[in-house]
């Protein structure tokens, strides 16, 4: 265990408690912490309008953390033991003057929004009327969970009320993909090595391939995707996290605001030839029935809680270019999709050629050399290099140099939300995305949504299992260009 210390004294307000976001990511991280010592003096209230005894919560809670290893009954005991279950509408007056009674004893506190996006702003008002979104004795802060808005009015807009009830330095916007290790790692990767900064720029690197692919469908969560769809479900946030902490450059220091700056102007210089010329730079499609992983599936239009003549994209392809010295020329392609062959998460940097060819059959370039960071399944670093065979023949063949978290460091990877948890409680908004940065972000995506909201017909199909639409492939239509494989 490294030296960190622990959180200060809190109480922890979960609203939405009852949600599966609770039940799989936050309740378990939070009993990690604590077994990792890292929550010693601790409250955590759970804030739903299920009508739940203490008891029958505590038992829900039990379930939660069962599946974390390395706790004696003992420990789970305690940790059940520090939490308590309010029961209270979102709109309901009573229920936030309850949560002054919760939180005596504890001078700092951190509020969870881990409620329907429809939810948010009565929470948000709530809090400030009530007098709950300061304190005289320690730090009150919180946290939202994407997605914030659904385009740029509606950020704007959640961004107002939360300024005119909190300050920007208690506001934690998460995106659990910046909590993963190897996004982290991709900041000491370029850094922190002499040998990679040098050759991070147009003069090197062909093009940049960010793809967050998902072999899951919609499942119960049709009636919020058809509200969402690709593009504000994964684009918006993760994806332009992972694309601007690749392309950012060097701060000042580690800071949180020196870096959040950097990645700010990366999403400020997108070159609007993406959203002027959608059509060109831009593939949408649905998945179709399928098969995946030896299952056959149905395909989008057939799921429940989706209208049979949706216009809703499950995959989403982008080719970006940045208008800034370091990276003019080199597209940048970003793709997500549901229902694809597998789930993985991957930036992979495509050098340049050689400048002459010396081996391999005459006018036939060797493959390129790729960096790929893999950040889930299996997170780790490839870096992909031509090698002679052995023999009497100069005959080549791609290999890699290989580096797995799993191997290098043990299985113990502390999960995303734990980190970011833990981040908040100490004060650390470096992993946490700004307000400045989301409106970017929207102002970008609108007009691809603007263009979308114009036209009509039925979406591109590709089938389940597949590596998604075959107009992606238009996208990289050049040269020896070529997606990797899904």
């Amino acid at each position: 265990m490294d030296t960190v210390d622990a959180a200060e004294p809190l109480v922890i307000f979960i609203f939405g408690v009852t949600g599966d976001l609770t039940r799989k990511k936050l309740m378990p991280a939070l009993f990690s912490l604590y077994l990792n010592e890292r929550l010693s003096e601790f409250r955590i209230v759970g804030f739903a309008r299920r009508e739940w005894s203490q008891e029958h919560f505590r038992d829900q809670v039990r379930e939660m953390i069962a599946n974390v290893g390395g706790a004696s009954e003992e420990q789970r005991n305690r940790f059940v033991q520090s939490v308590v279950y309010l029961q209270s509408t979102f709109e309901d007056p009573a229920g936030y003057e309850k949560l002054r009674e919760h939180a005596a004893g504890f001078p700092n506190r951190i509020y969870y929004l881990s409620t329907p996006p429809g939810a948010y702003e009565e929470v948000i008002r709530s809090l400030g009327e009530h007098g709950l979104a300061r304190s005289d004795t320690g730090y009150v802060r919180i946290i939202v969970e994407k997605p914030f808005g659904r385009d740029l009015a509606s950020a704007q807009s959640l961004n107002s009320l939360l300024q005119s009830c909190f300050d920007e330095s208690q506001i934690y916007r998460i995106d659990h993909y910046l909590g993963k290790e190897t996004v982290q790692n991709l900041m000491m990767l370029r850094f922190g090595n002499g040998i990679f900064e040098p050759v991070w720029n147009n003069r090197y690197v062909d093009h940049v391939q960010i793809t967050v692919a998902e072999n899951a469908g919609v499942g119960t969560r049709g009636n919020y995707y058809e509200r969402a769809g690709a593009l504000r479900d994964m684009i918006q946030n993760h994806t332009f996290q992972l694309l601007a902490i690749t392309a950012m450059e060097p701060p000042n220091d580690t800071s949180p605001d020196s870096i959040r700056d950097e990645k700010v102007k990366i999403i400020r210089s997108l070159d609007p030839v993406t959203h002027r010329e959608p059509d060109r730079h831009v593939v949408r499609a649905q998945y179709s029935a399928g098969v995946v992983d030896g299952s056959e599936v149905a395909g989008y239009l057939t799921e429940d809680g989706v209208d049979p003549e949706s216009q809703t994209e499950t995959y989403a392809a982008l080719r970006l270019y940045l208008d800034s010295w370091r990276w003019a020329g080199v597209p940048f392609v970003l793709r997500t999709g549901k229902r694809l062959s597998r789930k993985a998460t991957e930036i992979s940097v495509h050098f340049k050629h050689p400048p002459l060819h010396f081996f391999g059959p005459a006018g036939s370039p060797l493959q390129r050399n790729v960096l790929s960071i893999r950040i889930q399944p299996q997170e780790g670093i490839t870096l992909n290099v031509n090698a002679k065979i052995p023999g009497y023949a100069t005959a080549v063949r791609p290999v890699s140099m290989d580096f797995a978290y799993g191997s290098a460091f043990g299985p113990a990877v502390p999960e995303a939300y734990e980190r970011l948890l833990f981040d908040a409680m100490k004060g650390d908004n470096t992993l946490y995305t700004r307000n400045d940065e989301i409106e970017a972000s929207w102002s970008f995506i609108n007009r691809i949504l603007d263009h979308w909201s114009t036209q009509d017909g039925p979406l591109p199909q590709y089938a389940a299992g597949s590596a998604g639409p075959d107009e992606a492939r238009g996208l990289l239509a050049d040269g020896d260009r070529r997606w990797r494989r899904v």
